[in-house]
């Protein structure tokens, strides 16, 4: 039986079709679509036909403008990332055809696992009272990045996925040019965030695969201890740049010495290495030097208060249909507030706190 909810954003009959031209998996077999989410910029079904189980992942039922393009291009980067040591989804098909089911979509490989974003802040058994096996979560966390950034992005066929030449450079601008197209009050410390970003640059550069919104709500975990990482999710924001600013979104959730581990976000770091031991993992793994993560992590605050504005923009002026993007008003302005903080009190090229 195929969940009502689907209705209007997923066509079973002619998906099934488009499969079976492609000799699928379960080709032939009844399809039947379950709900797995819809999120604040994508909705996502599971696929069942016979024994084999797939995702299908698309653009809301209001398909903002590119966001079908973007299918192309989260595909494209998990079909690179298939036979590496990265854990992710494996890339199946991907069709950018909307005749199809009414938008652009690919299909990939169903993964056995739980993700911290749907447990509301509680961490499922052993999680929730093994704080050694929950430290393994972390270290999973930092270091699947750390492999990330070690994938040979040109031998994986990404030569032209993004344009990492003067990526540092144009950071500031390109973010602001994306603001203005919806901009619609004043964000304070935008101006103090954006001026430190321009005058101080990282002194080394080597480009690689950034997922572009990596955290705890874009990975999945296998059941059960110890804490293995089953895939990471979510690629919308990918492009070939500085692989360390995933690092820098990561890192500006994590608790400073003087928190309180338990009262950040929606995870409990009660348990949870130190900012220095996450930093510590991802080195022994990527061979990348940390000692400027304050760049990242005052990058990474500007950049997502400035694309979760977009949403609320959205949301605001009625041109999304999800609830939840109100949440991000108060957010962008404490994430912003954050990144002007920080720039005027880092003390540059230091792994602060």
């Amino acid at each position: 039986m195929t969940d009502v909810r689907s209705e209007g954003l997923v066509d079973a009959a002619a998906l099934a079709r488009w499969m079976d031209a492609r000799a699928l998996p379960g080709a032939g077999e009844p399809l039947h679509l379950g709900v797995i989410s819809g999120g604040a910029s994508n909705e996502i079904f599971e696929v069942t036909r016979g024994d084999a189980r797939m995702v299908l992942r698309r653009p809301p039922r209001n398909v903002p403008a590119g966001r079908n393009e973007t299918m192309g291009r989260e595909y494209r980067v998990l079909a690179a990332l298939n036979g590496t040591d990265v854990p992710h989804a494996e890339a199946l098909a991907v069709c950018d055809d909307q005749s199809v089911i009414g938008a652009a979509f690919y299909l990939m490989g169903f993964v056995d696992g739980w993700s911290p974003a749907s447990m509301n802040g509680i961490w499922p058994a052993p999680f929730d009272t093994d704080l050694d096996a929950r430290r393994g979560l972390a270290i999973e966390l930092v270091e699947a990045i750390g492999r990330l950034s070690k994938v040979d992005w040109r031998a994986r066929g990404l030569d032209g996925f993004g344009r990492p030449d003067g990526f540092h450079e144009r950071q500031v601008d390109r973010w602001l040019a994306h603001l203005s197209k919806f901009r619609f009050r004043d964000l304070p410390g935008i101006d103090t965030a954006a001026d430190w970003l321009r005058a101080h640059k990282p002194s080394r550069y080597e480009p690689s695969i950034i997922h572009g919104d990596y955290q705890f709500a874009n990975v999945m975990y296998a059941h059960g201890a110890p804490a293995r990482m089953a895939a990471i999710v979510d690629w919308e924001m990918a492009t070939i740049g500085d692989p360390l600013l995933d690092l820098g979104w990561v890192i500006m959730g994590w608790p400073r010495d003087d928190e309180e581990p338990g009262s950040l976000g929606y995870v409990d770091y009660t348990g949870m290495p130190s900012r220095r031991e996450a930093l510590d993992a991802y080195e022994r793994v990527s061979g990348r030097p940390t000692d400027e993560i304050d760049y990242y992590e005052i990058l990474a605050r500007f950049k997502i208060a400035i694309v979760l504005e977009g949403g609320y923009a959205r949301f605001v002026q009625g041109g999304a249909d999800n609830p939840r993007m109100e949440q991000f008003g108060p957010i962008v302005l404490d994430m912003m507030a954050k990144a002007a903080d920080l720039a005027r009190s880092t003390r540059f090229g230091s792994a602060t706190g």
